[in-house]
């Protein structure tokens, strides 16, 4: 039996943290005996991972580079990470701003965190980042593996690429989750393109759907045209934007509400932003939901304002579910959305996310002809579990 270890931040509401939990759920125990070790322990999808997989307890050391709190007082090794995560968080973004996190694991992190006790045969770091780092600095594994979820294009923008090189070069295969994205990563390095392969985040149909039927609280107005986002509140997802579009449809008076799934650092801007426009009798933030999926089920419309992405589970999940997507024209969306059969694609601004939606309001034979281009197509991709297969066996 193979061990194998996964390494990721925490287990927080995002796509990544999503593929990854679907991963767990369909992976074969007979064949493989499986750790994960979360930087923090926390988030909402803590409670969907199965029984098999054993959840490594933490370190003090590794605890208090990630997290503060009273206990890192109660050992020394505790108080050691906890004033080098101060000191170097501070000292690396006035040295190096929008690079800080990376350069704090380059400069502190990589020479004073221990390594990992064990050994594995194959190591997987399933986010780009700290994730990574982890895996090729501090694990022993005969074999090591890099996800990246997200366009490099981006991606870079925020952190610097030839130390992104050297981790990959150290890497036996680095995983990305789209054509587009893997193009990327070959196009950015040429000299080890062969190491980039693509695979698919995973998605269970019958237990999507299955999870889909559970009771909300929550009443959505069959007098209203409900549409539903899921996603960090962060810049990435265009939240902003929808926001902007819905007081454009307010101010048409299209009966519309907008309900969005999901948390993060800029939610009170974007609450202070609905006020300002008046639209929030029209929107809803539900927040966090482990179980997204009923409120997806309930929408006429799921709605993607995106500025970039890597490959949406959030996308994957509307179509099995036979609903109707509207995406913005991010760089990785065809990869994704049939234009005009799974969905419709606009400009990424206010006005072509309100006029789209208008128009599907209006003229609900576009609507209904995407949802029955939808529902005579399986979409569940659980069978893809054997390239995953593939690429741990080689």
């Amino acid at each position: 039996m193979r061990k194998i270890l996964f390494v990721m931040p925490a287990l927080y509401g995002g796509g990544a943290e999503k593929s990854l939990v679907n991963l767990l759920n369909l992976i074969d125990y007979k064949k493989y005996a499986v750790d994960l070790l979360l930087f923090k322990q926390e988030g909402l999808f803590l409670s969907q991972i199965p029984k098999e997989v054993r959840l490594l307890p933490l370190t003090s050391s590794l605890r208090y580079a990630y997290k503060f709190d009273m206990g890192m007082f109660g050992s020394l090794s505790g108080f050691k990470t906890g004033m080098l995560r101060l000191m170097g968080t501070v000292v690396c973004k006035v040295l190096y701003k929008e690079k800080a996190g990376q350069q704090r694991w380059m400069k502190c992190y990589k020479y004073c965190l221990p390594n990992l006790e064990g050994k594995y045969d194959i190591a997987v770091g399933f986010l780009e980042g700290e994730a990574s780092y982890y895996v090729i600095d501090k694990v022993n594994a005969k074999r090591k593996i890099l996800w990246v979820h997200s366009n490099f294009e981006n991606i870079k923008k925020n952190d610097d690429a030839a130390a992104y090189k050297e981790y990959f070069c150290k890497a036996d295969r680095v995983v990305s989750i789209s054509d587009k994205c893997v193009q990327v990563l070959q196009n950015n390095y040429p000299d080890m393109k062969n190491k980039f392969v693509l695979l698919p985040n995973l998605t269970s149909s019958i237990v999507l759907s299955n999870t889909a039927k559970a009771a909300i609280d929550e009443v959505f107005s069959k007098d209203d045209f409900n549409i539903v986002s899921v996603g960090r509140l962060t810049e990435a997802k265009g939240f902003d934007m929808a926001i902007d579009a819905l007081k454009i449809l307010k101010d048409h008076k299209v009966p519309v509400h907008w309900w969005i799934i999901g948390d993060g650092e800029l939610r009170k801007c974007l609450e202070k932003q609905a006020k300002d426009n008046s639209v929030e009798e029209y929107l809803t933030f539900l927040g966090f939901k482990a179980n997204p999926y009923p409120y997806m089920n309930k929408a006429d419309l799921i709605v993607q304002t995106s500025r970039w992405e890597g490959k949406s589970v959030v996308l994957d999940e509307a179509k099995i579910l036979g609903k109707p997507i509207l995406a913005t024209d991010y760089a990785t969306v065809k990869d994704q959305v049939e234009n005009g059969k799974e969905g419709v694609i606009v400009e990424m601004d206010a006005e072509s996310i309100a006029r789209e939606i208008e128009h599907l309001v209006e003229d609900e034979s576009v609507l209904n002809g995407i949802r029955n281009y939808l529902m005579a197509r399986n979409y569940g991709n659980q069978s893809e579990i054997v390239k995953y297969y593939k690429l741990f066996d080689q």
